[in-house]
This record gives structure tokens, sequence and C-alpha cells, in this order.
């Protein structure tokens, strides 16, 4: 079992993304793993389940240990969330490992990433527009519950075929669900409800066998420590610093599974940091004091 230094260096990167934000796993560490250093798509998706059992309890004990994760919620969402994953990994499991079968995968990803990421633009804008400053306690966000078990439905069975929905899909719901929920308490719930929902995926990647252990083990030393930086650090930094660059990092990620080469996809990237940046000019006016 080869323990590979570099993807312990990058999942450490991905792991403070995650304790920060809440996104990560099929958002972050999955296409590091496939586009970085070669890894089948689905050995991915089920070595990076495996390993976030381990990480994801690192943050949500720091959240609850510092009251930012809505309990009422979680419950919810666990409800949908945990059965779907197992049907999630059998479908994966019905999927085999041809090349057709993996090329489905990875556009099946793609387009969820996208998704996520042009729901998250979205929601931020809808924030601005309303003044909505998501500065509700956790007394005050009440839960509910049919659209909150769906959420855990949508995002059970997507994690279990391509470990994309606690970072990515589930955040961006319950943003829109729960306008009222805070950033940390959003990063908070987020990882607490993934701990039994990446625990019941990974139960079914490993008994379909698509796990490599030497990837997990590196990903767990690089990813773990840092995952416990990163929920420290969210508890005092503002979600507006980091959830632009996470979306942007999910964008990314999901254009390159749709099949856009890289040379077009470096023109993308740097058009959108374009429109981007002269965006945030016209809004912010720097100048003006």
């Amino acid at each position: 079992m080869h323990v590979d230094p570099y993807i312990v260096l990058g999942s450490a990167v991905v792991g403070l993304l995650v304790g920060m934000t809440g996104a990560g796993g099929g958002a972050l560490m999955t296409p590091m793993l496939i586009l970085l250093f070669g890894v089948t798509p689905s050995a991915a998706i089920s070595s990076d389940l495996v390993a976030a059992v381990v990480m994801r309890p690192i943050g949500a004990g720091v959240h609850l240990r510092r009251g930012t994760v809505n309990r009422g919620l979680v419950g919810w969402m666990v409800l949908g969330s945990v059965p779907m994953a197992f049907l999630g990994s059998y479908l994966l499991h019905l999927m085999g490992n041809s090349s057709s079968a993996q090329q489905n995968i990875e556009v099946a990803l793609g387009v969820a990433l996208l998704v996520g990421a042009s729901a998250m633009v979205l929601r931020y804008a809808l924030d601005r527009r309303s003044g909505q400053m998501r500065m509700g306690s956790v007394a005050q966000v009440r839960a509910k519950p049919l659209q909150t078990v769906l959420i855990g439905m949508l995002g059970g069975v997507v994690v279990g075929m391509t470990s994309v929905g606690s970072g990515s899909l589930m955040i961006v719901l319950l943003l829109f669900v729960y306008p009222m929920l805070g950033a940390k308490q959003l990063v908070g719930t987020d990882l607490t409800q993934a701990v039994p929902l990446t625990l019941a995926a990974a139960l079914g990647a490993l008994a379909f066998g698509h796990v490599e252990f030497g990837v997990t083990l590196s990903l767990i030393i690089g990813s773990v420590p840092a995952v416990l930086v990163g929920s420290m650090i969210s508890s005092s930094v503002p979600d507006r610093y980091v959830r632009p660059a996470i979306t942007f990092v999910i964008f990314a990620s999901g254009l390159k599974y749709v099949g856009l080469g890289t040379a077009p996809l470096g023109w993308v990237l740097c058009a959108v940091l374009l429109v981007g940046g002269a965006a945030w000019m016209a809004s912010a006016r720097p100048w003006i004091r």
C-alpha cells in the first residue's frame, strides 16, 4: 500500500477548503485524483468517500463544540440521504468499469458540478439584491421536514454515485430553502449531516470493491489535520471571501468533466476571471471611498 506524497499535499489543500466552506469531496478531491493523478473515476470516487469518513467528523466536531450546527436540519437530511447513498453506490456498481461507463460517470459528475456552481452564483446575486445578511441564529431557523428530506434523498443518491453532494449540491439547496441560515451554520450543519451520509456511501463502496487503499490512506494523512484547521478558521472568516473561489473551482472541474479540452478550458476560465473582475469593479467601485 503506497502513500503518494503529492496526493497527501493536494488533499491537505482540499481538506483546508472543506473545513472552511463545507465544499470538497467530489467537487475538489475527486477531480484532483482523476485529472492530476490518473486515478480511474470509480476508484477516485470510492477512495474519496472512505477518506471522508475519517475527515468530516473532525470538522463536524469543531462546529458542534462551537454551537454552529442546526441539529434539526441534520436529522431530516440524514433520514433521506443515508438509504439513498446505498442506492447510489449500487448504481455505480451496475455501471461497471468499462470505458463507456467511466465516461458516463465523468459527464454526470461534470453536469452536477456546473449546476451547483451556477446555483451558487444565482443565490449570491439574490442575497445581494434582497440585502439578505444570513444572520439568523440556530434557534431561529425552523426545519422544513419535506423539503429537507428531499434534499437529503437527492444528495444521497448523487453522493453514492459520484461523491458529489454535501459540499456542492446539498449546500446549494440549503442556501435556497433556508435564506436565514448563516454561513457558519451552513458549513457546520452540512459537515455534520455528511458524517452518516459518507459513512453509508463508503460502506456501499467497500461492499462493491472500488476502493484503492493506498490512495485512501494518502488522502487521510493530508486532509485530516487540514480540515481541523479549516473548521477553526470558518468560525471567524465570512464566507463571502471563500465562496467565489470555491465556485470557480467547482465550475472549472465541471467543464473539464463534460469534455472541454485543456486549451479551451484555459481560455474559458481566463474569460470568466476577466468578466468577474470587471463585474466586481463596477459593483464595488474601489476607487471611490
